[in-house]
């Protein structure tokens, strides 16, 4: 297995995702972050963007996934997106953080997160 990784952090996304009328009517922001597990060493020799996994791609589809049909929890928002980093083939492995940082809690709080790690079989 290889150890490289590319990594997208902070993308910042308005979904209506949660079990409460109010986040599903007004929306509030989710901040998504990935790992991608996947031998580099093909575009690194060809210097190809065709030969790796492109992240500017893999934003946008991520970005409609967290702004499209509404879930309540966020583990099923991450499954969701884990599914669609391990859509390409060349990715052995994907780590999705999902973090809700204005999550509908009564007290003070840096941040809310759901992360799980997905590997291909």
């Amino acid at each position: 297995m290889s150890a490289d990784r590319i990594v997208l952090t902070g993308l910042t996304v308005t979904g209506y995702h949660g079990v409460y009328d109010h986040e599903r009517r007004d929306g509030q922001p989710f901040v998504v972050d990935v790992v991608l597990e996947l031998d580099t060493a093909k575009a690194a020799a060809s210097d190809d963007v065709t030969d790796t996994v492109h992240y500017g791609e893999l934003a946008e589809k991520l970005a409609a996934v967290v702004a499209g049909e509404p879930v309540n929890l966020l583990e099923k928002l991450v499954a969701r997106l884990a599914d669609v980093c391990l859509e390409d083939k060349r990715v052995s492995a994907a780590e999705v953080t999902v973090h809700k940082p204005k999550a509908p809690i009564p007290l003070e709080f840096a941040d809310v997160a759901v992360v799980i790690r997905r590997e291909r079989p």
